[in-house]
């Protein structure tokens, strides 16, 4: 396999659980405390503007309310996604994918986009984010690594900007998933990580596929995943996990 360009350890929606989650604090956090890659999720707004949001909802994690994407970016930059962590944070917007892509590269950091559409819009998210992301990215050392769950936006995204990286995201094993991410040309597969074993593992990386998994916060897995060999852990546990690189051949 070709050297794997980024960092073994993903911070998850920045440091999301230590900082609003999807958010430049979040990131800021993250890097504070060693990280260089970072994962996070990328929907569009009624207008299409890709922007950063787990949900389809917005009312967890701001004080919005109803799908995210059928409001206007206008509308959406005006909310508070900062409060509901804690008072520290109030006032903390809902970044853009251009602003993080300024950080990220700005840091000298790589970023894991997950496309997270909009039910109903997976193939127009998958084509937008990726086109923005090879805008963003134009000429950068790491490009962005794409990943989804959704088949069809990943789909899209090859089609809109197949030299971009795509990674496969599963949180159930389909009965053949070396075949469906190579069928949708990808470079990786990223697992939830119990589903990670050492078959699975022996038989990406056979393929030219590269094994990584989330969202690891116990020690006891990152030992037993280390073990198998996988290519890079994406976790919450910033604070307890220092991103160290291990030693492996071939990375």
């Amino acid at each position: 396999m070709s050297p794997w360009p980024y960092p073994y350890w993903l911070a998850h929606r920045g440091a999301g659980k230590h900082a609003p989650e999807n958010t430049l604090a979040a990131f800021r956090l993250g890097a504070a405390h060693g990280y260089r890659a970072f994962e996070c999720d990328v929907k569009l707004s009624a207008d299409g503007v890709p922007f950063l949001l787990h949900d389809a909802t917005l009312q967890r994690t701001t004080n919005g309310h109803d799908l995210a994407g059928e409001r206007l970016w206008d509308e959406l930059a005006q909310l508070d996604a900062g409060a509901w962590h804690s008072p520290a944070y109030t006032g903390e917007p809902l970044p853009r994918l251009n602003e993080v892509a300024a950080w990220v590269q700005a840091e000298g950091c790589c970023l894991n986009v997950e496309i997270k559409p909009t039910p109903g819009t997976e193939a127009a998210t998958g084509a937008a984010v990726a086109t923005a992301c090879a805008r963003l990215w134009a000429g950068a050392a790491v490009p962005p690594l794409l990943s989804s769950f959704s088949e069809a936006a990943l789909q899209a995204a090859q089609a809109a900007a197949p030299a971009l990286p795509r990674a496969l995201l599963l949180d159930a094993l389909p009965p053949d998933p070396v075949a469906r991410a190579r069928a949708l040309g990808c470079v990786a597969v990223i697992t939830q990580h119990r589903l990670m074993d050492g078959a699975l593992c022996t038989s990406l990386h056979a393929a030219g596929l590269r094994a990584l998994c989330y969202t690891v916060n116990d020690e006891a897995d990152v030992q037993r995943l280390q073990a198998l060999g996988v290519d890079g852990l994406i976790t919450d546990a910033v604070d307890r996990h220092p991103p160290v690189e291990p030693q492996r051949p071939g990375r």
